[in-house]
């Protein structure tokens, strides 16, 4: 109680020192943000950077206006744009007050009143500072009292501006299969942007994430370096300006792309938020600040355990049926995971799920393939000493369902245009109410109707194309933006009444990978391709902004030449599942995979939980090395992965991090195949924390063979 009253004075003594001085000062434990009231009462941004010891230090003058708003002195890209009610398209922002309220013991929540002079217009801008974790988030109500609408063309979440030498930027781009490919250029004068366009989908090509460094290229653990990303689960916008003094400014928000909208007066328009961390220690501190910031306010029980689970997908695709399925039951207990999952494939009757080209929106038991539907399902489960889940993908329709028939105008297509299909499905128009109460009611019914159903798989196979909303009628340009706010409503009503069931976010792979939807989630699929050595950049890429727990890694049969010891490794350093033919296995494999699962649990927490250390990047040897640690450093797990070594390749010792250099730690490697041990000689030997960090491990002892790798438990003795 006592922290927290120093905590509120002190908040109070910043707020009236930063009011008379026309200032505000925002602080994390590492970061300071201060913003100026200019004289002509324009908010700038005078500093952000490393902390500042005392708010005396921050007497500044000048900076870059906080919002650059269009129609002004500036020919800038700007933050916000509006067209007012007599066409006037310019605005002016001027400060009016602020007020810092502290949320907990370790978040303060900043509101800046800001205001047009002449116009009815005003924004709220939030900065909300998470001062362990390092992290900001920002976002901005826009309101006005005009007599009628107002077009809003340009609504950015939030805008940050750096001067310095040279620029580089770390972008993740991929396709389906071949997500988060990181790629990084140095930004020369001009634009870059980085956005998305696909509507239902956050991403494809481009993820709504970002690397900064300033001056030069930042390593793991070096480097000036900002790393930022939108929670928001549909179209992005990042724009990176350099202009004719060397300043960069960088506005994040939704894509204003085909989305002017209609503000109607006295209604809000609220931004997603900008989240964004800085660290003066290279991308791997960038990293364990959004990790830390996500499992404590960013992800849906991301402080909890998770569950392990096998699908049937790849073992029999739709084609199924009832006594198969429970016989598949057995290989999940065989194994030990926690969970069977059922996937596509187990609904429709006039038009059966047997592929993809049917059944879509027809959300009952297949009465064929599952006679005494989904109940029974997770009775055996439970009776064979396991749980149930089930896949679903509520936002979509088949042309060939009853749904589609009975409700063409559900659908989100153009009047006079063909149809354009995406793996043979259309999206439903979940602008419209009905729409949202029939997905709401079919994921809740099934639920209410099953209550034993412990996990879902969440799906949605398609970007929008020719799109176009017969509920929103003369106002297609809110389509973009009101789609996701009404997935947001639906997810939000399930979550009232299923506040803790786990869900994957899932989209064809990697299409839904934001902090928007993960509040809602506990976890995302990050790639339909489940190839060990493409999931090792697959993962790698999603590490630099997302914690282990909500990267789902299954261990599959898509390569065929992989060991499944590779595959599991490679999983294990995710959120481990598996989706393979048990049946299949060899009795040593059954024993293997046993043993990887109990193991796996074991050390879960400090996957989990622990702060990720990328040691050797995939990127620039043909090893990758990484390892999690536990806070009090007590534990650690390390992966070493080796790619594609060459013939009698040396590869040196591998320094760990992360440890603590005065205690002593036994090194042992685990999960290793039957009738096989270790052969580096340093296995199951106590050394010290700084010999570990200093002089390092061999991981490359032995004869190097492609595609293999280790997994060592360090504990402290």
């Amino acid at each position: 109680m006592k922290k927290i009253v120093v905590l509120l004075l002190l908040c109070s003594y910043i707020s009236s020192y930063a009011q008379r001085n026309k200032q505000i000062i925002i602080q994390t434990q590492s970061t300071s943000l201060v913003l100026t009231v200019a004289k002509n009462g324009r908010l700038l941004q005078s500093y952000f950077g490393k902390r500042l010891q005392s708010a005396q230090d921050s007497l500044f003058t000048g900076g870059q206006e906080m919002f650059i708003t269009a129609g002004m002195e500036t020919a800038l890209e700007p933050a916000f744009r509006t067209v007012h009610t007599d066409g006037n398209p310019s605005l002016v922002l001027e400060y009016v007050s602020h007020e810092t309220k502290l949320t907990d013991n370790n978040v303060t929540e900043t509101i800046i009143n800001l205001k047009d002079p002449v116009y009815p217009v005003t924004v709220a801008l939030h900065i909300a500072a998470y001062s362990r974790e390092n992290v900001l988030k920002t976002w901005s109500d826009i309101k006005h009292t005009e007599k009628s609408a107002i077009q809003l063309t340009d609504y950015a979440s939030g805008m940050l501006h750096f001067k310095s030498e040279h620029y580089w930027l770390t972008q993740f781009h991929g396709d389906w299969a071949k997500e988060m490919g990181m790629e990084e250029s140095e930004l020369t004068h001009g634009i870059k942007v980085l956005d998305s366009k696909l509507g239902a989908r956050a991403n494809m090509y481009q993820s709504p994430v970002f690397f900064l460094s300033l001056d030069k290229p930042s390593t793991e653990t070096a480097g000036d370096v900002m790393a930022g990303t939108l929670a928001w689960t549909g179209n992005f916008k990042f724009a990176f300006e350099i202009d004719q003094r060397d300043w960069l400014h960088i506005s994040a928000g939704m894509n204003s792309y085909a989305s002017n909208y209609s503000l109607a007066p006295n209604e809000t328009f609220i931004t997603p938020a900008f989240i964004y961390t800085l660290s003066s220690n290279g991308k791997g501190e960038a990293s364990r600040n959004l990790h830390r910031w996500a499992r404590n306010y960013g992800v849906l029980d991301g402080t909890k355990p998770r569950l392990t689970l096998l699908n049937n997908w790849e073992a029999t695709r739709m084609d199924f049926d009832e006594k198969q399925l429970v016989t598949l039951f057995d290989g999940a207990v065989k194994i030990g995971v926690d969970l069977f999952l059922l996937d596509d494939g187990w609904f429709g009757n006039n038009f059966p799920r047997n592929d993809d080209k049917t059944g879509l929106g027809d959300w009952q038991e297949n009465a064929k393939k599952l006679p005494h539907g989904l109940e029974y399902l997770v009775q055996q489960a439970k009776e064979k000493g396991t749980q149930f889940g089930i896949w679903v993908e509520p936002e979509m329709v088949n042309p060939k369902s009853d749904l589609y028939k009975q409700h063409p105008d559900w659908i989100l297509k153009l009047p006079n245009r063909e149809e354009n299909y995406q793996r043979n499905q259309l999206i439903l128009d979940l602008t419209n109410p009905q729409v949202q109460d029939f997905v709401y009611n079919t994921v809740v019914g099934m639920l209410d109707k099953n209550p034993g159903i412990a996990y879902i798989k969440w799906d949605c196979n398609r970007t929008m194309s020719n799109t176009y909303s017969p509920f929103l009628k003369d106002k297609q340009s809110h389509l973009f933006i009101e789609y996701t706010r009404s997935l947001y409503k639906v997810l939000d009503k399930i979550r009232a009444k299923y506040p803790h069931l786990p869900v994957m976010l899932c989209s064809g792979g990697g299409g839904r990978t934001d902090y928007g939807a993960l509040k809602y989630f506990t976890e995302f699929w990050p790639s339909d391709n489940t190839d060990g050595l493409e999931r090792i950049f697959i993962q790698w890429g999603y590490s630099y902004f997302f914690p282990a727990n909500t990267i789902a890694a299954h261990v599959t049969n898509w390569s065929k030449v992989q060991s499944l010891k590779f595959r599991t490794d490679v999983a294990m350093m995710g959120k481990l599942g598996y989706d393979i033919k048990v049946d299949g296995f060899t009795e040593k494999e059954v024993q293997f995979t046993k043993q990887a699962v109990a193991t796996y649990k074991r050390l879960s927490n400090v996957i989990w939980q622990g702060d990720l250390y990328r040691i050797i990047s995939p990127y620039e040897e043909n090893r990758a090395v990484l390892m999690y640690v536990d806070d009090a450093k007590k534990k650690a797990v390390l992966f070493n992965y080796n790619l594609n070594p060459r013939y009698k390749q040396i590869l040196s010792n591998v320094k760990l991090q992360g440890l603590n250099p005065t205690k002593k730690y036994r090194i042992k490697e685990v999960n290793l195949f039957p009738d096989t041990k270790s052969v580096n000689p340093d296995d199951n030997k106590v050394l010290s924390g700084e010999y570990l960090m200093t002089i390092g491990l061999n991981l490359a002892a032995g004869k190097l063979q492609p595609l293999t790798s280790n997994v060592y438990e360090i504990t402290e003795e």
